[in-house]
């Protein structure tokens, strides 16, 4: 928490956490922040999302995009959320195939308690460029149509490849915060 703490007194005011709970715990001891959810979420955790994050950066159903409408206070701006490609095709990676983004898309920017920001990826560790250019070119294809304005792509360790194929987020928190304890590390 001390490390958090020194990043907003030194002007973040932005952060993603993976999971929901842990970062709810956060939210009770913070200041008001934005707060990204940027790890898979399950249909059990929509409303503490909905209620809780300004972002949700993993979308990869219908059903969950529409319980995160459905959930959104009404007394809320409407959540920001983008689509998860899983551009590698990899079996432990979320999100949806490059061929379904569109269909999702067209679902999502119908939900009236959603906003449609754009495009989350992660592409597999030591992934060549194209990886990037191909979830760049799927955003560049899709940003007319759904007035899209976010690419988040790249984390601490590919975060210059994926500036320099048009990220306008990444994540850095390994950079900034160190590798994540588990409880395994712990012990």
């Amino acid at each position: 928490m001390k490390r958090i703490q020194d990043a907003v007194a030194a002007g973040q005011k932005a952060f993603g956490e993976n999971y929901v709970q842990e970062a709810v715990q956060k939210m009770q001891e913070l200041p008001p922040l934005e707060w990204h959810l940027i790890g898979p979420l399950q249909s059990n955790k929509t409303r503490i999302a909905a209620e809780r994050f300004d972002w949700v950066q993993t979308i990869a159903s219908e059903k969950i995009a529409r319980r995160l409408s459905d959930q959104r206070p009404a007394g809320l701006a409407p959540l920001n959320v983008l689509i998860q490609v899983n551009a590698s095709g990899e079996a432990s990676k979320s999100g949806v195939a490059p061929g379904e983004t569109q269909t999702l898309a067209k679902a999502v920017a119908a939900m009236p308690r959603l906003r449609l920001r754009g495009l989350m990826a992660i592409p597999e560790p030591g992934a060549d460029r194209s990886r990037y250019q191909e979830v760049k070119r799927l955003y560049d294809a899709l940003k007319s149509e759904f007035g899209l304005d976010t690419l988040s792509m790249g984390m601490s360790d590919d975060l210059d490849l994926a500036l320099a194929e048009g990220a306008t987020m990444v994540r850095v928190g390994t950079a900034i915060f160190g590798q994540r304890r588990t409880e395994k590390d712990a012990a």
